[in-house]
């Protein structure tokens, strides 16, 4: 009788112990805030573009365009951490530029060092500025 006993408060502890935790586990203070996150600022605006990253097809000569372009882009270190992350999309021979930037010589800035690589009348400069705050 005494050892049931003891199984009966040790299954017992157990049974708190688990609804301890669960009840832990459900606290809106533990709660993942990234189901939660925000929508990012620009996705809006996104959806109505329609030259997107994913458009650009896997043609070599697109793909080495593209290439030349990020890589004088992130070559010029007087450029903002947001002028070196700007999207560059080629498609067939001609480049679209979008992303922010923080001034409109950034702005200027990018749009002939694509020009350089693909000539000037096939950059389509959709860069928006956004100064920072």
């Amino acid at each position: 009788m005494h050892s049931l006993n003891k199984l009966s408060i040790s299954l017992l502890t157990s049974v708190l112990a688990l609804t301890s935790v669960n009840a832990i586990a459900a606290s809106p203070l533990l709660q993942d805030s990234s189901s939660q996150a925000t929508a990012p600022d620009n996705a809006a605006a996104n959806k109505h573009h329609a030259t997107t990253a994913d458009n650009q097809p896997n043609v070599a000569q697109d793909r080495e365009a593209a290439r030349k372009i990020r890589k004088s882009v992130i070559a010029d270190k007087s450029l903002s951490m947001y002028a070196h992350n700007v999207k560059i999309i080629v498609v067939r021979g001609s480049v679209t530029l979008k992303g922010p930037v923080r001034s409109e010589d950034e702005k200027k800035r990018i749009g002939d060092l694509a020009a350089q690589v693909t000539g000037p009348n096939k950059v389509i400069n959709n860069i928006s500025v956004k100064p920072a705050s």
